[in-house]
């Protein structure tokens, strides 16, 4: 339990940010589920929309600053990386 007013207006703050980010990286998440699972199918026609979304999301992420942006990139190049091995 916080002792000090600052500390227990941290503790408000940071109840409030993770409400707000946690649907956001749950979106992620299940994105770049879905879309791994759609290359892991091995139909290229079939996984780009889902790796559109997933790199979509991914964006949205970073600039909201709910992921670190090298992360997102990172993410977003192994992502596009494993459907161009599959595009042939």
């Amino acid at each position: 339990m916080a002792n000090h007013v600052s500390a227990e207006k941290r503790n408000r703050q940071r109840i409030k940010r993770t409400a707000r980010n946690r649907p956001v990286r749950t979106a992620v998440r299940t994105a770049v589920k879905r879309a791994r699972a759609a290359i892991a199918s091995g139909d290229p026609q079939a996984a780009a929309e889902p790796v559109r979304l997933a790199a979509s999301a991914l964006a949205r992420a970073a600039s909201k600053g709910i992921l670190p942006k090298k992360t997102a990139s990172r993410t977003t190049s192994r992502i596009a990386s494993a459907l161009q091995k599959i595009s042939g």
